[in-house]
């Protein structure tokens, strides 16, 4: 089993900046990829960005929505334990709950292929 325990979000204004991170514990050897999503009202689950280690878990890759790229970053400070994501230039449309979510194998895109889910953390963009 894995934990994931979110922080970071809250209310800020538009074309400012936000970092959100996410600690996991527990069998984090089995995580092949951690990442983001974000689900406003009314709306499906969204694809933010994930991380996707390497076999050896040496290195690792960035993939991120078409809505965030070029703002948003992804990126972890030690393997499989932390990951962050610094989003700027931010709008009111990426005003959502994040989700931090980790899977151990499938697809990075598809939400019901990670194994973990965080509480998820409100972020609020304003005009």
């Amino acid at each position: 089993q894995v934990q994931l325990v979110e922080s970071g979000g809250g209310l800020v204004q538009a074309g400012g900046s936000l970092r959100l991170s996410c600690a996991a514990s527990g069998s984090t050897f089995s995580i092949y990829h951690m990442g983001w999503f974000r689900q406003a009202p009314g709306k499906e689950r969204e694809f933010v960005a994930t991380i996707q280690w390497s076999t050896d878990g040496t290195t690792y890759y960035r993939y991120y929505g078409d809505s965030v790229k070029g703002r948003f970053t992804i990126s972890s400070d030690n393997a499989k334990i932390t990951v962050y994501l610094q989003m700027n230039s931010l709008k009111p449309e990426d005003t959502a709950v994040y989700y931090c979510a980790a899977a151990r194998h499938g697809s990075i895109w598809d939400s019901k292929n990670y194994d973990y889910w965080g509480q998820g953390t409100q972020v609020t963009v304003s005009s």
